[in-house]
């Protein structure tokens, strides 16, 4: 639109952005993949990556550009799925900016690289952020909250625990992605009978894998189903 329309009509223009929240587990810790911004607004601040979206790009095309920008990690490496939009008026100091917001998930991600507007890019643990012990900039601890409850909803009714597992893994290591994201112990033998009931959520290989004490562990690839049948739901602690 042209800007002298803009101003007679006194239309106000939106940018729109991309932020990803990006988890990953290691060291048995739920991780989150926070960039320090090297550029105003909030030079120094830790935020999620993003950045504005090209004008000939889709959404999902400028969440996966700004994520190898900012970050170097390749997000066909990833599950990505759009987590909302956000819009609110005061949300970036420079305007109104509406940024949709990607949720990402993968298997003990490597050391991220900053670049472009992000001077540094580092794993997070998320207990850090959501006791206040680093805030965000933007909106971006909301955001984080946000993704943070959408995982724990979809390990509930879908398979994408298993995205946090490298290939092969024990039901151990799948029940650990379950006890870390949902913040408390499952019983080994129920989660067992669980798992292996629902149709299509885990398939064995055949092969096992020697541990220091024990019996050797089965071993287990992701299975073809997308929703569990039936449904692995959350019980308090």
């Amino acid at each position: 639109m042209d800007d002298r329309l803009v101003r007679s009509v006194g239309v106000e223009l939106s940018l729109v952005t991309v932020d990803l929240a990006i988890f990953t587990i290691r060291g048995g810790t739920l991780m989150i993949l926070l960039v320090e911004r090297g550029e105003e607004p909030f030079p120094g601040r830790r935020a999620l990556p993003g950045g504005r979206v090209r004008s000939r790009e889709t959404l999902d095309e400028g969440a996966r550009r700004e994520l190898m920008e900012e970050t170097g990690i390749d997000g066909a490496r990833l599950h990505l799925e759009q987590l909302g939009a956000y819009g609110d008026p005061g949300r970036d100091p420079r305007g109104r900016v509406v940024t949709v917001a990607y949720l990402a998930l993968g298997p003990d991600l490597p050391e991220p690289v900053g670049g472009t507007d992000a001077a540094q890019a580092h794993w997070i643990p998320v207990g850090d952020i959501l006791e206040g012990r680093a805030p965000l900039a933007f909106d971006h601890d909301r955001i984080l909250s946000d993704a943070l409850e959408r995982i724990r909803e979809k390990l509930e009714y879908t398979t994408v625990a298993a995205a946090f597992c490298p290939e092969p893994f024990t039901l151990t290591e799948l029940r650990t992605v379950y006890e870390v994201v949902w913040g408390h112990g499952l019983d080994p033998s129920n989660f067992r009978r669980k798992v292996t009931r629902a149709e299509g959520f885990v398939e064995p290989t055949g092969d096992q894998r020697a541990q220091q004490a024990g019996r050797p562990a089965a071993l287990y690839r992701r299975g073809g189903a997308v929703l569990l049948s039936p449904p692995l739901l959350r019980s308090a602690p």
